[in-house]
């Protein structure tokens, strides 16, 4: 039997270990997805694996996180490099009210307060400040746009429509 993969999001990918006593220094999407896990899957075509998350804290851009069980550096070996998932519907149900998912806003429409379309969200980057939509034109130009309240209005994820409140020469 199939595992059916839509089910779930990766929340991160344990990248190293983190000193001698099995901690996991985990590279991460969105900080507050990966602070609200109680525990995460290793997926493979055919069968999980679930750890659960005994303690976490950050360092330089990274989670270190420390996994019920494992004890040190040789129980975790054999996790580096593997992505870590959560259900799907658990990370949309502890989602705060202006948070949405970042494969639930790649697709989306982007119509002015006119209703007039100006792009699709392609991709979603991250800087120190915020995330920022990249929005795809109809002459093939990517703007990147921050995602903040401000400029979006209206988020519908449920029929893949983005209102924009554009700035002059937010987009191209």
């Amino acid at each position: 039997m199939t595992l059916d993969k839509t089910k779930y999001i990766s929340i991160g990918k344990i990248t190293n270990f983190f000193g001698i006593k099995g901690e996991a220094k985990v590279g991460y999407d969105n900080e507050n997805q990966i602070k609200k896990a109680k525990s995460v899957l290793m997926l493979d075509d055919e069968s999980q694996i679930e750890l659960k998350i005994k303690s976490i804290r950050f360092h330089k851009n990274f989670a270190i996180v420390k996994f019920d069980g494992i004890d040190d550096i040789n129980d975790l070996l054999q996790y580096k490099g593997q992505r870590i998932f959560v259900l799907k519907q658990e990370a949309i149900n502890k989602l705060e009210k202006d948070e949405f998912l970042i494969q639930d806003l790649i697709g989306c429409v982007v119509f002015n307060e006119q209703n007039e379309k100006l792009g699709e969200v392609v991709n979603i980057s991250t800087n120190s400040a915020q995330d920022m939509l990249n929005i795809k034109n109809g002459f093939g130009q990517v703007d990147m746009v921050p995602f903040v309240n401000e400029f979006f209005p209206v988020v519908d994820i449920k029929n893949k429509k983005i209102i924009i409140r554009p700035i002059e020469g937010l987009l191209s």
